[in-house]
């Protein structure tokens, strides 16, 4: 049903975040992933978006499934929503940023930036369910 991806990658107290280059997010910082291909599995296609837009292969990490995070449009009958993933790296994990790749800038952000209210440089809905995603819950529903 839901054929999009999104990965958060930790690393202490910061998300490695891509600022992209392309509609419908782009100017604003988010996680990676992307649409899952015909036959492709959630996971498989988050393992595969990341290392195609970071070049980071986090099949060697634990990869946390955080669920679905869904959404409706001014609680119209449409939704949408998309398989979120999260992985720790380790304390000593290093990669250099910022990063330009074919899809944006990569670079480390502060989760503590990241959930700030008036924030308006990551994605409108960041804030609201990275709590749930950061933490043990899964399924978030949201409303834009």
């Amino acid at each position: 049903m839901y054929n999009q991806t999104l990965c958060f990658i930790q690393r202490n107290d910061e998300l490695l975040m891509l600022n992209r280059e392309y509609k419908p997010t782009q100017g604003l910082w988010n996680g990676v992933g992307g649409k899952m291909e015909e036959k492709e599995t959630a996971l498989e296609c988050v393992i595969h978006e990341v290392k195609e837009e970071t070049d980071i292969d986090i099949s060697g990490y634990a990869i946390l499934d955080k669920g679905i995070i869904t959404w409706n449009v001014d609680n119209a009958a449409f939704n949408d929503g998309m398989h979120v993933f999260l992985v720790h790296m380790g304390e000593d994990f290093h990669y250099k940023t910022p990063r330009k790749t074919d899809e944006g800038i990569l670079d480390w952000k502060k989760i503590t930036w990241l959930l700030e209210a008036k924030n308006y440089g990551s994605g409108e809905m960041i804030r609201h369910y990275l709590p749930y995603v950061l933490n043990d819950e899964k399924n978030i529903t949201t409303s834009v």
